[in-house]
């Protein structure tokens, strides 16, 4: 359940001798509470408040946002807000599925699937771009996808469940989501903070107005979902909208800059690992035997083909 992917600044080189790992260490702890957000978002939402959940998520870091950059917001041109708009139309429905997803199946499974996108954007890159992948990155997306079949067949083969199949739909439109960005020239010049803000501000717009169209349907309000929330619910919107939204934009931001885009990407695709040690540690996840073994396929799969692909930009 990852913040809006935004655009990368370049990266420049850190201060003289400064230790590698105190640029790192805040980039794996954004790895860490993203992999962590699934079982959060999973212990607060339900069915009925899925839109309520998102609808305070992101109501409570926005103003942050816009605060942090009003400055930009106001240099944005035309053409770059409709960009960003378009965008945060497509980041929705991510978030949508994503969340629902979460609510019908593990906190395990929920991060491993969405992993595939990492596999998925490229491919669907080269589709664009008819350019073919390497075989090296090919062999790795068969793996993973090999790991998804098994891991969510942990109990035995059966039909994939509804969340199962929502997260790899979300999956999907992480990776539709990326190649728009690719492809709207407007965006490329925003700065990362103005676009996320208003890729967020669309995404809450769409929720409300889903929410308000859902309403006779009894979907909860997001008042009336707040007034019932306990401690350990509003603990976990509050981990959710810092940890996982605001804290970890901030710390991409000042991590691209001090470091290279590959070293922060390649930290935060630990984010399955944690998603499942979470989900396996805190939440009783039993994948069982094959379950296990399809984890360790997608997480092999996934940095195999990330370096496939690194390789193949060279």
């Amino acid at each position: 359940m990852t913040a809006s992917p935004a655009v990368a600044a370049p990266a420049s080189l850190g201060a003289p001798g400064r230790p590698a790992w105190l640029t790192d260490l805040p980039v794996l702890l954004v790895a860490v509470v993203w992999g962590g957000s699934y079982l959060a978002a999973k212990g607060i939402t339900t069915c009925s408040t899925v839109l309520a959940v998102l609808i305070l998520r992101f109501a409570v870091v926005l103003p942050v946002l816009v605060v942090a950059g009003w400055r930009g917001l106001r240099a944005l041109t035309a053409a770059q807000w409709r960009g960003a708009g378009l965008l945060g139309l497509v980041l929705a429905g991510v978030f949508l599925l994503e969340t629902y997803g979460v609510v019908h199946t593990s906190a395990t499974n929920a991060g491993l699937i969405i992993s595939l996108t990492m596999i998925l954007t490229p491919l669907a890159e080269a589709a664009v771009t008819r350019t073919r992948p390497p075989r090296a990155f090919l062999a790795a997306a068969a793996l993973s996808v090999a790991g998804v079949v098994l891991l969510t067949q942990g109990g035995g083969f059966t039909t994939p469940s509804s969340g199962d199949l929502l997260m790899l739909l979300a999956a999907l439109a992480r990776t539709a989501h990326v190649l728009v960005m690719s492809r709207i020239k407007a965006v490329r010049t925003a700065g990362s903070l103005s676009l996320t803000t208003v890729q967020l501000g669309s995404a809450v717009v769409v929720f409300a107005l889903l929410a308000a169209l859902s309403g006779s349907g009894g979907g909860a309000a997001p008042w009336e979902a707040a007034r019932a929330f306990g401690v350990r619910e509003w603990a976990g919107l509050l981990f959710l909208s810092v940890f996982c939204t605001l804290f970890a934009f901030f710390v991409q931001m000042w991590a691209v800059r001090r470091t290279s885009p590959s070293r922060v990407s390649l930290l935060l695709g630990t984010e399955p690992l944690w998603a499942a040690a979470a989900g396996i540690a805190l939440a009783g996840d039993r994948p069982g035997v094959l379950g296990l073994f399809g984890a360790i396929l997608v997480l092999a799969g996934t940095s195999w083909g990330r370096r496939a692909a690194d390789e193949g930009d060279r």
